[in-house]
């Protein structure tokens, strides 16, 4: 494994070739992502691919056999090959194998690519189908925020709050310990309203928040103190996570995700999971987040 560094205009991003994980993001020397403390959470923005989330017993039936994945796929666990480095740019590949194969019984290239502009950092995964069957997946990103940001020490992560475009109404599905989901409980969190505040008791009583259809595919995190935080627009991605580890963690994680974890309504077939990809032979599937931090 190797660190592939990228940075224009004082943005400066560190993306591992192991995972193709992003590592670090930088304005100047102040560190907006989390730096994976072990006593909390060891990694810090793990890419979900083909999966979103957990299978029920780790398995599904798929239509070309058993699916075997554990949490979040396959795609964090790999070496991804660097294709490309221009300084401001950078995309790996990861490419189905015999020993991938073995868990997901399908074909498919995955390109990462992470590119800044000065202000913003854009994640884009590439979905590509070599094979003449239909490829089902479901993906996502799982970057994790320091909280407090960088220049508002002084803030705890209550501070904080969760700013939408526009109001809205957010209604969640209950999650077990598992990791299901019931699309059958909902639990409503605000009405009318485009902020939501921040509290660890709140993540730690749903486990993770899972938001379906946000507004304009755009939150902010911001310091109710400081006015400082991270922005993410996510075109594409119908559901948007927001984690953290432990009842004192000082970071969240901010989840753009196409897909999510199994839900009870389902079938237990893995192409009928909530907003499965089915690519076509041949064609590509991309899809991208952006994240700016202020």
């Amino acid at each position: 494994m190797s660190l592939e560094r990228i940075s224009y205009s004082g943005l400066t991003a560190e993306v591992d070739t192991m995972g193709a994980q992003l590592m670090s993001l930088k304005v100047g020397d102040a560190e907006y992502l989390w730096q994976g403390d072990p006593s909390y959470w060891p990694r810090r923005a793990p890419v979900l691919f083909p999966c979103v989330g957990c299978l029920r017993g780790d398995e599904s039936m798929s239509a070309q056999g058993p699916v075997r994945l554990k949490r979040h796929g396959i795609a964090r666990l790999y070496e991804h090959r660097v294709v490309e480095n221009d300084g401001r740019k950078v995309v790996f590949e990861l490419c189905s194998s015999d020993e991938t194969r073995a868990a997901y019984p399908f074909d498919f290239k995955l390109n990462m690519s992470y590119e800044v502009d000065g202000t913003s950092l854009t994640q884009t995964f590439s979905v590509t189908n070599p094979s003449d069957v239909e490829l089902p997946f479901t993906l996502g990103g799982h970057p994790a925020f320091n909280v407090p940001v960088p220049g508002a020490e002084g803030e705890a992560f209550d501070d904080y709050k969760l700013l939408f475009p526009e109001k809205w109404t957010a209604k969640v599905p209950r999650i077990d310990k598992s990791g299901f989901h019931d699309f059958g409980q909902m639990t409503t969190l605000f009405e009318d309203a485009r902020e939501m505040d921040l509290s660890h008791e709140l993540i730690e009583r749903l486990l993770t928040i899972v938001f379906c259809d946000v507004p304009g595919n755009r939150v902010s995190l911001v310091g109710k103190k400081s006015g400082h935080g991270v922005e993410l627009e996510f075109p594409g991605f119908d559901y948007l996570g927001v984690w953290t580890a432990s009842a004192d963690a000082p970071f969240v994680a901010i989840e753009p995700w196409h897909g999510c974890a199994d839900a009870y309504d389902e079938s237990g077939r893995f192409e009928d999971k909530r907003d499965t990809i089915e690519l076509a032979p041949g064609s590509t599937c991309e899809l991208s987040f952006t994240i700016t931090p202020f």
